[in-house]
């Protein structure tokens, strides 16, 4: 599973994925010098990990991780091919949700590609580029189906027509496809196109280092991207990308100590990271021993023989049952074994839906 990072030039935006991901990708302060998408892979923070390692005294942790990309910042016109849209437009293709950084700073000595500071104007050009890309990909699908859905023998391509003059409309009225209401077959019409629009969307407010500490709610460029967000029912990250960078060079002690500077429990590195990986609909269950405590990344909704499955394949084909525990529980009662006596383990067969934070042992049998 991937995040794209966009924005437009001079926002901060490889700034945050060089504090995400201690990339080095080069943040000098013109417009395009982030040509080729850099690519890091991310541990999601994880505080039940450490806590359950210390438990058991694991040799070794291993928490779950996503893949953020940096990808090349655009201007007006990109959906045309101006500035390097056509290869950010491939680029974005590619990743399951976006992280959008925008500017809630002034600061003279970084250009702004609009002269102005406006976070709102500036979600808005983008997402106007993503929907003119997109209103281009659904004639086209549109013109490749008109003839079977008119002739009325293919009753698919008649629903599919009907949806897409719908989906169409919708998006020339520069609404993203995102915000369309569907029926769970419209869904999945939708999902089939691959839309830019389509994407699941965090936006994440880069701020000022004097803002830093202030209430999110005294910073008037970072309401007006929390109002525009909730309009969309998308989530609001607010960081300052630069004492990021500067906080992802430090030990984790003097992480700490600088936190507690500025009042906060954890870094907006930390929330982007947590809050992305809901955002692309992932959990993680734990296994937990002397040898290893590890987060294995899946889908929410996913049943425990697949579940079962990312540990290996046999253990998927072969699934008796899964013991289950939740994690705090597990802690509570010092171990496996005392989570058992007081019956606390739960033995939860294959159509069991996993959650957040079980802790799991799996029989199976090859």
């Amino acid at each position: 599973m991937k995040l794209g990072v966009v924005g437009l030039p001079n926002v901060g935006k490889s700034t945050l994925f060089n504090a995400i991901t201690h990339a080095g990708a080069d943040a000098a302060n013109y417009p395009f010098c982030t040509i080729e998408p850099n690519v890091g892979v991310v541990a999601v923070p994880d505080e039940r990990l450490e806590k359950l390692a210390a438990l058991y005294q694991s040799k070794k942790v291993t928490p779950a991780v996503i893949e953020f990309v940096d990808i090349a910042g655009l201007v007006k016109g990109a959906s045309r091919g101006e500035g390097l849209g056509n290869k950010f437009l491939s680029h974005i293709r590619e990743v399951d949700a976006i992280v959008h950084v925008v500017r809630c700073f002034e600061d003279e000595n970084v250009t702004h590609v609009e002269n102005t500071v406006d976070p709102v104007r500036d979600i808005e050009t983008i997402n106007l580029e993503l929907i003119l890309a997109d209103i281009e990909a659904v004639q086209k699908r549109i013109d490749r189906i008109k003839n079977a859905a008119r002739g009325g023998s293919d009753k698919n391509a008649a629903a599919e027509f009907a949806f897409l003059q719908k989906l169409l409309a919708h998006l020339e009225e520069e609404k993203p496809a995102n915000s369309l209401a569907v029926t769970d077959e419209e869904k999945e019409m939708l999902d089939n196109l691959f839309l830019l629009s389509s994407k699941p969307v965090i936006y994440c407010a880069n701020i000022s280092e004097k803002d830093m500490g202030a209430g999110e709610e005294d910073i008037p460029l970072v309401v007006k991207v929390k109002e525009y967000a909730a309009k969309h029912g998308a989530e609001v990250i607010v960081v300052c990308a630069k004492t990021e960078e500067e906080l992802s060079q430090l030990s984790p002690e003097e992480q700490a100590m600088f936190l507690e500077d500025f009042g906060l429990k954890e870094s907006g590195l930390s929330k982007l990271i947590k809050a992305s990986y809901k955002l692309l609909g992932l959990i993680s269950y734990l296994t937990a021993g002397e040898k290893e405590t590890r987060a294995w990344t899946i889908v929410n909704g996913t049943k425990a023989p697949q579940a079962a499955g990312k540990i290996h394949t046999d253990f998927e084909k072969g699934f008796i049952r899964a013991e289950v525990v939740e994690w705090q529980t597990l802690l509570e009662c010092g171990g496996l074994a005392g989570a058992r006596e007081k019956g606390k383990v739960r033995s939860e067969g294959k159509d069991y839906v996993m959650k957040d934070g079980d802790v799991v042992l799996f029989r199976f049998n090859v």
